[in-house]
């Protein structure tokens, strides 16, 4: 881990060889008849060929190998994911879940994969419109394996423990309070460290990009250039017992066997890669006057539909800032919103329910469900000396927002037994201030 370098910079035009062979990359063309160092050339596609130049993403590998030497993919048994948003009947109630449990590994060994749970979602992957929340618990690194999502792309958010992703494009080390994006196809590994968890937001059809910022000029949010990118590293390694390559095709797992590791690319260029954050970075703009400015202000990505404004999903952030509305009552207000929220909790308490909403827990709002802050959040809040004041500190919540109505599945309702049966008592306490005779 120490030593990882990185490339900055959000959608850039990227070029990497590792050092150890100078020159790996084909100099004026990407597919030459012989390539430096016996290498083959072998472009990875991440939108259609005639998209416009904003949006056309691509990288060529110059690998040892090329991809496609691999034995017959064969249906994986292992998986909870799902895509069935139909399995249990839908519940427009205020969802809230305790902190998902991870297992012990002296108990039950779980790598990235096998701890992959599918908690939410809509759309369908075969028509390339979609989405899916995913939880991930696990206790054991990948070994001898890797996962590729041929439906769409993961925004990774781990909430415990490091993760140290071995990629096409190089390794990332990825900590809480951090993200990472792993676009569609890109094969990846994950080692842990110990007992982790963390959340997913996966998008089908559409690619992550940072908002539009429109009147707040040409700086803010989540600035470009603190984006990382990993740099070129292979391994040229046989294996001899077979590696597997796992593949996510139609919300299904598919295994594949080959005799040589898939980290054998050793140079590529390209603007399609994986990529991480640090949620520290955002540059927080708020409210200095008076009211609320909506949480849109907080969109870290995006990843747009095809109607102006409309996001297929939003990641959102609610980062440590400062708090100075006059005559406002501070905390969240009450909402009734045409699209779902989900929200996680990486570390300490979030400023509208600072009881019951814990860290490596998650809470649903569904489509048009009312929501806002507990009663013990309202009667502060309400009677709260209004001084600048920081808000936040030692906290990161975030938001997965989608256009989408979000269908919860069985494991979520059920069989992960974290759901909070008692959180709708959180607003019982609210009681009526009016009184028609005090203005």
């Amino acid at each position: 881990m120490a030593g990882l370098q990185y490339m900055s910079g959000f959608g850039n035009e990227h070029i990497s060889e590792d050092p150890r062979c100078p020159g790996a990359l084909p100099e004026g063309q990407n597919n030459p008849q012989v390539c430096p160092y016996g290498l083959y050339a072998e472009q990875l596609s991440g939108s259609a060929f005639t998209c416009p130049r904003p949006t056309n993403k691509r990288s060529w590998l110059y690998r040892i190998l090329p991809s496609v030497c691999h034995k017959p993919f064969k249906p994986l048994e292992e998986s909870h994911l799902t895509h069935d948003w139909d399995e249990i009947e839908p519940d427009p109630n205020q969802l809230r879940w305790k902190p998902f449990e991870i297992p012990k590994a002296s108990q039950n060994k779980m790598d990235f994969v096998n701890g992959l749970h599918t908690l939410c979602g809509a759309g369908e992957p075969r028509g390339r419109n979609g989405i899916a929340v995913h939880i991930f618990v696990c206790n054991t690194s990948m070994i001898n394996r890797c996962l590729y999502n041929s439906d769409g792309d993961f925004l990774i958010v781990p909430q415990q423990g490091k993760l140290l992703i071995t990629t096409e494009f190089g390794k990332m080390l990825v900590e809480p309070n951090e993200i990472c994006v792993i676009q569609q196809g890109m094969r990846f590994s994950v080692e842990v460290f110990g007992e982790t968890r963390g959340y997913i937001l996966e998008v089908y059809g559409a690619h992550f990009e940072l908002p539009d910022l429109g009147p707040i000029g040409a700086n803010g949010l989540a600035n470009p250039r603190d984006f990382l990118v990993p740099v070129a590293w292979y391994e040229d390694r046989q294996v001899p017992g077979g590696y597997t390559i796992i593949s996510k095709y139609q919300g299904k797992l598919f295994a594949a066997q080959q005799d040589y590791s898939p980290y054998n690319v050793v140079a590529w260029h390209g603007n399609y890669t994986p990529y991480k954050y640090h949620l520290e970075k955002f540059m927080v703009i708020n409210a200095v006057a008076f009211d609320h400015a909506d949480p849109s202000i907080f969109t870290v990505l995006t990843a747009k539909t095809t109607r102006a404004g409309v996001a297929l999903a939003d990641f959102v952030i609610f980062p440590p800032r400062w708090g100075v509305a006059n005559n406002t009552f501070r905390p969240p207000y009450y909402h009734r919103n045409c699209m779902s929220e989900f929200m996680g909790l990486i570390k300490g308490h979030y400023e509208a329910k600072e009881e019951g909403f814990q860290p490596g827990g998650g809470s649903l709002h569904s489509m048009m469900t009312p929501h806002g802050p507990d009663a013990d959040c309202f009667e502060k809040a309400s009677k709260a000396k209004l001084e600048p004041e920081r808000v936040a500190d030692g906290t990161m919540a975030f938001m997965f927002e989608s256009s989408l109505s979000l269908a919860v599945t069985k494991w979520g309702l059920q069989t992960s037994n974290r759901l909070d049966k008692n959180y709708y008592k959180c607003w019982e306490p609210l009681k009526s201030h009016f009184n028609p005779k005090c203005k």
